[in-house]
């Protein structure tokens, strides 16, 4: 097959997240990265697509005329990555899927539910693919606690707890110049989420891919502990889902201790399991009155699910990266499909719009809750996919 012609908006020089997505498109060759608006600032745009050995033709000083350029072009991108802050996702989406342009948008998808189900309505009206890259999705071993959920080897589902804890904003880091701190803790630029909008979304898109519990409502509190901060630092919410089970998510960036701590706990009445992104090639799985089991990543013990997203063989560890690229290679699969007027195999799984549109619903339901001095809200099931 040959190479998906990739775009990129954003994440240039300095950005973190901007050159993950290119080592997770490249790990698996199946995309090239052919043009890129990699900055707002033209300069630096310039001197970000030298690196990267892009065309000077091909770079471009905004996204409205790369846009506009390449589905001119009969060698136009068919995909384009969106890595930059969150305000500014939904225009850069809405932009590129009219222009019949595939779209692979960092987390969260737009700001707004608005947005977001307006988005919703594109995908449906141009046939484009619009995913968001809730990259932890992506582990062989999340895919195969997924499996043991959905296959009923722990029952009934009653209890699932999941966290995400970061310690790197425990002091005031945007007032001494830190500019990841700087727009993520600005309402303008993150959305009115902060801690729940930037890793919340996180933990709560694993909860929901492995279990498939669907929350019928949720008690929340926000909090912002490091004085004046504008948005949450700290967010803590109750769940109640459907068929009667239970659980907590608690979401903080105020953690000490706590770099990237991403964990989730599933218990139904015939066993439970356990995951940590920390050593993400192992699942704890229990049942009921038997002695619990160490599943790791390319055993026997693991399914088919975590099988055909496992790269190296068992006992060498795989992981963030690794995990980004698998929904890369899936997405490619379906784009691949789509140019064919195909449906992607059934074994093809990435987060789309609708997964987009349930986390922006999911933070819109928690403010509410938490203005409200933590009442119980529902949570709309029509922003669900399901």
């Amino acid at each position: 097959m040959r190479k998906i012609r990739l775009g990129q908006v954003g994440g240039g020089q300095g950005a973190f997240i901007g050159a993950v997505h290119r080592i997770a498109a490249r790990l698996d060759d199946q995309y090239e990265l052919v043009a890129g608006a990699l900055s707002g600032d033209p300069a630096r745009a310039r001197a970000s697509a030298r690196e990267l050995g892009l065309s000077p033709e091909r770079t471009y000083e905004s996204y409205e005329h790369m846009a506009r350029a390449e589905s001119a072009r009969a060698d136009g991108i068919e995909a384009v990555v969106i890595a930059t802050p969150n305000d500014s996702h939904a225009a850069i989406a809405r932009t590129f899927l009219r222009s019949a342009i595939h779209v692979i948008c960092d987390k969260p998808l737009t700001t707004s539910i608005d947005d977001a189900r307006e988005l919703r309505a594109l995908v449906r009206q141009t046939g484009r693919i619009l995913a968001v890259t809730y990259n932890y999705s992506g582990y062989p071993m999340v895919r195969h606690a997924r499996e043991l959920c959905r296959d009923g080897a722990l029952g009934t589902l009653r209890l699932v707890e999941a966290h995400y804890l970061q310690d790197w904003l425990t002091t005031n880091v945007e007032a001494r110049g830190n500019k990841q701190a700087q727009w993520r803790t600005d309402p303008a630029r993150a959305g009115r989420g902060g801690a729940i909008g930037d890793i919340g979304t996180h933990a709560y898109q694993l909860l929901r891919f492995i279990t498939g519990l669907r929350v019928q409502e949720l008690c929340a509190e926000l909090t912002s502990f490091v004085a004046g901060r504008r948005l949450d630092d700290d967010a803590r919410v109750m769940l109640r889902f459907a068929g009667g089970a239970r659980g907590l998510l608690w979401a903080s960036q105020v953690a000490p201790g706590n770099e990237s701590e991403l964990a989730i706990r599933v218990y139904g009445e015939r066993g439970g399991l356990e995951w940590r992104q920390s050593d993400p090639n192992q699942l704890m799985f229990a049942e009921v009155e038997r002695p619990r089991q160490i599943i790791t990543r390319g055993s026997q013990a693991a399914g088919e699910a975590a099988r055909r997203v496992t790269r190296v063989p068992a006992g060498h560890p795989e992981g963030y990266l690794e995990a980004f690229a698998n929904l890369y290679t899936e997405i490619a699969r379906a784009i691949g499909a789509a140019g064919r007027g195909e449906q992607p195999p059934a074994n093809v799984w990435y987060p789309d719009v609708e997964d987009g549109l349930e986390g922006v619903g999911f933070v819109d339901a928690v403010l509410r809750s938490s203005q409200a001095g933590s009442a119980w809200v529902p949570l709309d099931p029509m922003l669900s996919g399901d």
